[in-house]
């Protein structure tokens, strides 16, 4: 595996990045604008995913790391919920969903080989070189 030297370097990132664009992009333009409490629930998962994976690299070691990548799969969870919920209150349409639900299960899966391979290495972080 390449060795990073920043967060935004990860795919992993790059993608929860994206989904939160995304994400964005259908609060401003749909009627989830003014569902104020599951707006800003999603607009806060979504950019949760993203900042743990950012939190988690800055610290440094991979212990931590692996912590803070529990996070943020948790975050992309609470963020499936939350589409499903834009779904049912027709915020979004079933393609829409369907596009994002896939998006983000990919991410969760990502993450978790991404913290399977830092469970696996030899190396414990930059904080121990």
């Amino acid at each position: 595996m390449a060795h990073y030297n920043s967060f935004e370097q990860l795919d992993i990132y790059q993608i929860s990045r994206s989904i939160c664009n995304e994400i964005w992009e259908i609060i401003v333009d749909s009627s989830l604008a003014k569902d104020y409490k599951l707006k800003d629930q999603i607009n806060g998962s979504s950019g949760s995913v993203m900042d743990n994976i950012a939190e988690g690299f800055g610290l440094g070691g991979n212990k931590e790391f692996i912590n803070f990548l529990g996070f943020s799969k948790g975050s992309c969870c609470e963020m499936k919920a939350q589409l499903q919920r834009c779904l049912d209150r027709k915020h979004i349409d079933q393609d829409q969903y369907d596009e994002l639900e896939a998006k983000s299960q990919n991410l969760i899966d990502q993450i978790s080989k991404f913290s399977n391979y830092l469970k696996s290495s030899e190396k414990r972080g930059s904080k121990f070189d």
